[in-house]
């Protein structure tokens, strides 16, 4: 189509003008001809060529500004123009490193320069790793430079470059390793071969890895390997002996709300976390719910006892089961006759635990819920925590179900924060997967008086000497618990199963001395344990003895070899205000 088809009065003003324009330099190109002066002809032609290219680059320009200045542009760096590579090292409490980032290197292959190919391929797979000869073989047969292998150490890459070999390439790419291997696995997390954190720390810190990064200092996590360890190892020895489908264990400061040790089974390996499945990967201590059963009895004696409901000299009839609407409620260890509260306790009776529940009631017992966190999603540096499912209808029914247990789900997390609070002194701490600075003393809501607190640590040591958490004790270290055995339900029955239960036990340790001296919080936790033993006193509270026994000295808690006489009776706390 030429210039003269083109109508200027059909087009917007903009369009016009080019046309008009363009229209000049072709009067102009005809002029020179005319008049016999080619040498015009050629300025012309030069000054169009100019003006494009002026126009050409100041458009490129001007779209870099903007992109610099007002699009999102290297966002996916992770910010400030750093590549999301760009991290500090983790570390633990102590300062054992966690994760690092270290320099490897992929490999490439060009065919076309390849001089020797039998020669070449034999040289490479006695000195690569993991090469395989179909892998030589299909890369030697296209005609493109491609990747042979990625993830070769500094040394590796070095005995291959002494061979020499024609056609062989190296590139530099960082990535990150977890030195630890599967130890601490699940809180620690992974990132993708770009550097973007996938799960636990590696994701839920990125900011504060990148800061790091910029300050040359590592981020330090609240866990102790030694004590990670140690929960790991028995953990995994009860898995071998009871079978269970997951596993889960903790160890908290119950002052400072570090997570000293966080073990989740089955483990996984973060430098080949592409290898494991979703469910090994997953952290069921803080994104599976579960029914924790007995353990919740704490909260309800705690609760009875803070709003002065009850005291350690209450009475509960447990000689006939407790008929509600079309339910009865029965005590799987039964007495058969009147317990006093710390027996209710000790004997886990949910007759008991019920009749408190219903003297309670249930606003005042649902907003001590509330306040102990057990009604909300925990807050975490990690994403991976899950929602607590709640009764949809808080009436006396849910009531005397969820004071022993059943009813609610929470996760291992939410146990342990709000175990925290009623054994510190009576204030809800927050979790942290961070190392706390020295003498940290932070805010916290109070949600129970110091009295009840005390109580508290005195009935959960007499659990242990004298009721069904006996075999959670260690020598010298006062420790105090509850079991918990809560029978899952069952769709297919539409009820609570009598063979598929989580066994755990909740401990804290020393449970003597003055309120503010250092005390921490262990749980164990076995999901549908099989082979005989499937009580929490049996199969979770021997584990936690034998963490409690082998930690103890990493954490500074001396042992005390005196004995004293245990008197629940002398235990009077206050109700509160």
């Amino acid at each position: 189509m030429s210039l003269a088809n083109l109508s200027p009065h059909r087009y917007p003003r903009l369009i016009r003008w080019a046309i008009d324009w363009l229209w000049k330099i072709e009067h102009a190109f005809e002029r020179a001809k005319a008049s016999g002066r080619p040498e015009d002809d050629a300025r012309v032609r030069i000054l169009v060529v100019l003006v494009f290219f002026a126009v050409l680059f100041g458009m490129i320009g001007g779209g870099a500004i903007f992109a610099a200045v007002f699009s999102d542009a290297g966002k996916h760096h992770g910010g400030g123009g750093l590549p999301l590579t760009a991290k500090a090292d983790l570390v633990d409490r102590n300062g054992q490193l966690l994760a690092v980032n270290l320099t490897h290197y992929s490999l490439f292959l060009d065919p076309g320069d390849v001089w020797n190919r039998a020669e070449t391929r034999k040289a490479l797979l006695t000195r690569v790793p993991g090469l395989k000869a179909s892998k030589f073989n299909d890369v030697m047969d296209g005609r493109k430079r491609r990747v042979l292998v990625e993830g070769l150490t500094p040394d590796v890459r070095e005995s291959i470059h002494d061979l020499g070999l024609p056609g062989i390439s190296f590139e530099e790419t960082p990535r990150r390793i977890y030195p630890m291997g599967p130890l601490a696995a699940h809180l620690v997390g992974f990132a993708d071969p770009w550097g973007k954190g996938l799960q636990g720390a590696e994701r839920g810190l990125q900011d504060q890895l990148r800061d790091g990064y910029l300050n040359n200092q590592p981020v330090s996590l609240s866990i102790d390997v030694r004590v990670q360890a140690a929960l790991e190892e028995e953990l995994a020895n009860a898995v071998a002996e009871f079978h269970p489908k997951g596993a889960v264990g903790l160890v908290t400061n119950i002052h400072t709300g570090e997570i000293i040790a966080m073990a989740s089974l089955p483990e996984f390996d973060p430098n080949r976390a592409s290898k494991y499945s979703e469910d090994e990967r997953k952290n069921r201590a803080t994104a599976q719910l579960y029914e924790m059963g007995s353990t919740f009895k704490a909260f309800t004696v705690a609760i009875g006892l803070d709003t002065g409901i009850a005291n350690l000299d209450s009475t509960y009839d447990a000689r006939t089961p407790l008929k509600m609407g079309y339910r009865t409620i029965h005590d799987y260890h039964g007495t058969n006759r009147i317990l006093t509260l710390g027996e209710v306790f000790n004997h886990s009776s949910n007759i008991g635990t019920a009749k408190l529940a219903l003297g309670i009631g249930v606003d005042k017992l649902k907003s001590y819920y509330d306040a102990l966190g057990l009604t909300r999603r925990p807050q975490l540096e990690i994403f991976e925590t899950a929602q607590p499912l709640t009764p949809r209808d808080w009436n006396d029914d849910a009531l005397a179900s969820v004071s022993f247990g059943h009813g609610i789900n929470v996760t291992p997390l939410a146990l342990a924060q709000a175990m925290g609070c009623l054994l510190n002194g009576g204030t809800l701490v927050p979790l942290t997967i961070l190392k706390r600075p020295a003498g940290y003393q932070g805010e916290a809501p109070r949600v129970v008086s110091v009295d009840t607190s005390r109580a508290m640590l005195k009935i959960m040591r007499g659990n242990v000497v004298e009721g069904t958490g006996r075999k959670a004790d260690a020598i010298g270290l006062s420790v105090g618990g509850k079991t918990g055995t809560g029978e899952k339900y069952d769709p297919a029955i539409r009820g609570y199963s009598n063979t598929r239960q989580v066994a755990s036990f909740a401990a804290v340790f020393p449970t003597d001395g003055p309120i503010e001296a250092p005390r921490y919080f262990v749980l164990v936790l076995l999901d549908e344990p099989t082979g005989g033993a499937r009580t929490g006193g049996l199969v979770a509270a021997p584990a936690v003895g034998r963490v409690i026994d082998r930690s103890a000295r990493f954490l500074g808690i001396p042992r005390q070899m005196e004995h004293t006489q245990f008197d629940i009776a002398a235990v009077r706390p206050r109700p509160a205000l």
